[in-house]
C-alpha cells in the first residue's frame, strides 16, 4: 500500500494532472466526509460532511473539514454531490456554501433532510441550486457523465456514482450493503452496477470502510423487525421507541409494525413532527392519518395501542429521552407497566451522551429493551459486501475511503487478497490532504503533495474561531473549576486602594474553602504589593495579570492538588477610561 511519507509542507495547488484526487475529511476517521475529484480542469466536491465531538471539545458543536483548498479553486469547482441524507455527507454544506456556490445534485430526499435540518438557522439554504437526480439516474455535469446507481443504506434513495474519464470511470461507492429489500426506495441497483463494471473499464474504485474489519455480509442483521415483533404483539403499556431521525429504514420497519399490530403513532416532539410531515410530502415515512396521535391525545388513547416515536440526531436525541424520563416532555409519563426500545446506538463523539440517557431511561423502571451493534449492525459494506464490489468492478487502482485508519487498512488488505491484481502499489491507504495524482498515461504521480486540510470547530455562529487553546481551557475550568482574583490599585502612589476580592466556582466546597481564601488573599496582596514596591518594575497589567496568575496556580496545585483555572484582573483608578455623557 503507497502510504506517502515525508510530506512537502502544504500546498495551495496539486498540478496540472488530468486525474486528481484528495480527501479534505473522510480518512483516518469517522464522519466529516469530503473528497476532491479533478478531472482536467472540472472540479467535482463529493459529499460535505461533519462530525461530533468527543467529551473533551466542551461548547464545540461540530466540526467540519478546513475548505480552504476549494477557496483556490472555487472557480472550478462545477458541482457539488450528496450521496445521502446523513449528516456525516451533508453537515459542512452550509459553510462550503460560504466558499463556492456550484450546483447541488442530490435526491429529492436528501434535499428535503438538509433543508429540514438548515432552513431555519441559514435562511440562504432555500436560494440555493439544488438539482434533483434520481438515484439511478444518468446525469451531465458540465460535460461529465456521471452514472449513478442506486444503494441500500439506512436512509432512502442513497446512491454511489461511476464519472467517465478517457482512462476509465471512477467509482464511488458511498455507504452501501448488499441487500434486496421489497422496500421502495432502499433496492440496490445491482443490475446497473454489473452493467457497468462488465461494459466499462474502471479506473479507480473509491469503497467505503465503515464495516470492513466485519466478516460476512450485514444483511439481513440490519432489520430490527424480528427484534421488536413481541413487543408490539404483546403490548400492556405504552411503547416508546428511541431511534435516529436519519435512520429511515427502521423507521420504516416501526411504520410497518404499527400498521400490522394496528397501533397508533405519536411523535414525541414538535420539530420531529414536521420532518415527519415534510418527508411524508415527497412519499417517504408517511404514517397514515388514522394511525397519528398528538401528544394531547395520548392521554385518551389505549396503552396498549400506543408507540411514542423519540427520534432525533446526536446529542438533541438524547436530550429528548432524558427530558421524557424526567417528565419535562407534557403529557408523557413513563411508568414501570411501559416498555423502552432503544434502538439508538452510539455513534462517535457521542458514546457519554448516550450512555447517560440509557441510564435515566433504566431509572424509570420500565421494560428496557436495547438493541446494541451487535444485535443491529448499521447498514455498511461489510467484507463479503466489499469483496462483491471489488470483483465486479476490478479496477486499476483501488482507494479505501470513510473509516479510522484500522478500517482503511483492512479494507486495502482484503482488496488485496482478493487476487484481482491490486497490490501495494495500486492501492492507497492515505491521510486526508494527501493528494493521489494521475499523468497522461494513466500512471500514479509518486509525488507527495499535501493539501491544506483540518478540523474546523464549530461553535453556534463561530467558525474556527475556536482553538486548542480554548478547548484545553474549557477542559481546565471542567475539571479543575474557577477561581476569579480582583483588586484596585494606584500606580500613580504605587499602592493597592481595595481589599482583594476572591471567588471560586466549581473548585472547593464551601465549607472546605475558607483557609484556602484566606491564604490565596494573603498571596495575591503579597505579589501584588511586590510589584508596586519594585521601582525598576514599569507597571504592566497584563504581565501582573499573567505572573500573579501563575503563581497562585502553583499554589493551590501545591496546597489542593487541584488545578483550576485562574484569572486575574487588577484594576489600576489612574489609568480608567470614564464615561463622558458628554
Amino acid at each position: 500500500m503507497d502510504n506517502n511519507a515525508d510530506l512537502v509542507p502544504f500546498s495551495r495547488e496539486i498540478g496540472s494532472y488530468p486525474i486528481k484526487v484528495v480527501a479534505l475529511g473522510g480518512l483516518n476517521e469517522m464522519g466529516k466526509n469530503c473528497y476532491v475529484i479533478e478531472v482536467n480542469e472540472d472540479a467535482f466536491v463529493i459529499e460535505a460532511g461533519m462530525k461530533y465531538p468527543t467529551a473533551a471539545m466542551p461548547g464545540v458543536d461540530m466540526i467540519i473539514p478546513d475548505f480552504d483548498y476549494l477557496k483556490n479553486i472555487s472557480h472550478r469547482v462545477k458541482g457539488i454531490i450528496i450521496t445521502h441524507g446523513h449528516d456525516d455527507q451533508y453537515g459542512a454544506l452550509p459553510y462550503l456554501l460560504n466558499v463556492c456556490r456550484a450546483p447541488i445534485y442530490a435526491t429529492e430526499t436528501t434535499i428535503n433532510v438538509i433543508k429540514a435540518q438548515y432552513e431555519r438557522q441559514f435562511k440562504k439554504i432555500n436560494n440555493v441550486d439544488f438539482r434533483i437526480v434520481k438515484p439511478s439516474d444518468t446525469v451531465n455535469i458540465a460535460g461529465h457523465i456521471f452514472d449513478l446507481f442506486q444503494t441500500t443504506h439506512s436512509i432512502s434513495d442513497s446512491f454511489g456514482f461511476a464519472l467517465k474519464t478517457k482512462f476509465g470511470n471512477i467509482v464511488y461507492t458511498s455507504d452501501f450493503m448488499t441487500d434486496y429489500s421489497p422496500m421502495k426506495g432502499y433496492q440496490f441497483d445491482l443490475a446497473k452496477v454489473a452493467r457497468l463494471s462488465e461494459n466499462e473499464k474502471t479506473f479507480l474504485l473509491m469503497a467505503e470502510s465503515e464495516a470492513a474489519d466485519k466478516p460476512g455480509i450485514a444483511s439481513p442483521n440490519h432489520k430490527i423487525t424480528d427484534k421488536i415483533k413481541d413487543a408490539f404483539e404483546n403490548q400492556t403499556g405504552r411503547i416508546y421507541i428511541s431511534i435516529y431521525s436519519q435512520n429511515f429504514y427502521n423507521l420504516q420497519e416501526v411504520i410497518n409494525l404499527a400498521k400490522r399490530f394496528r397501533k397508533k403513532i405519536c411523535i414525541a416532539n414538535k420539530e420531529q413532527l414536521e420532518f415527519f410531515d415534510r418527508m411524508a410530502s415527497i412519499g417517504t415515512l408517511v404514517i397514515p392519518d388514522e394511525m397519528k396521535v398528538s401528544l394531547a391525545d395520548t392521554k385518551i388513547t389505549s396503552n396498549k395501542d400506543l408507540i411514542i416515536l423519540v427520534t432525533g440526531s446526536g446529542e438533541s436525541l438524547f436530550n429528548l429521552c432524558k427530558d421524557i424520563c424526567y417528565n419535562n416532555v407534557t403529557p408523557l409519563r413513563v411508568d414501570n407497566t411501559d416498555t423502552w426500545i432503544n434502538a439508538a446506538p452510539s455513534v462517535p463523539g457521542t458514546e457519554a451522551l448516550a450512555t447517560d440517557a440509557a441510564d435515566t431511561i433504566f431509572r424509570t423502571d420500565c421494560h428496557v429493551i436495547t438493541l446494541s451493534r451487535k444485535e443491529v449492525v448499521s447498514m455498511h459494506a461489510q467484507q463479503e459486501d466489499l469483496k462483491m464490489m471489488i470483483s465486479l468492478f476490478r479496477p486499476r487502482y483501488y482507494m479505501p475511503v470513510k473509516g479510522d485508519y484500522r478500517l482503511l487498512m483492512a479494507n486495502a488488505k482484503l482488496a488485496i487478497e482478493l487476487g484481482v491484481g491490486l497490490t501495494h502499489f495500486n492501492t492507497f491507504v492515505f491521510d486526508n490532504g494527501m493528494a493521489l495524482a494521475f499523468d497522461n498515461m494513466g500512471k500514479n504521480v509518486k509525488k507527495n503533495i499535501m493539501i491544506r486540510n483540518g478540523d474546523i470547530m464549530v461553535d453556534g455562529s463561530s467558525v474556527g474561531d475556536v482553538k486548542e487553546a480554548s478547548i484545553e481551557e474549557r477542559n481546565k475550568m471542567a475539571d479543575g473549576g474557577i477561581l476569579l482574583m480582583g483588586i484596585t490599585i494606584s500606580s500613580k502612589q504605587r499602592k493597592i486602594v481595595s481589599d482583594p476580592d476572591i471567588q471560586m466556582k466549581g473548585f472547593l466546597y464551601l465549607s472546605d474553602s475558607e483557609p484556602i481564601v484566606k491564604q490565596v488573599a494573603q498571596l495575591f496582596v503579597a505579589n501584588v504589593n511586590n510589584f508596586l514596591n519594585n521601582e525598576k518594575n514599569k507597571l504592566n497589567l497584563a504581565d501582573m495579570q499573567k505572573k500573579i496568575s501563575e503563581k497562585i496556580s502553583k499554589f493551590l496545585l501545591h496546597s489542593t492538588n487541584k488545578e483550576p483555572m485562574v484569572m486575574c484582573e487588577i484594576l489600576d483608578i489612574d489609568n480608567l477610561d470614564l464615561f463622558d455623557p458628554h
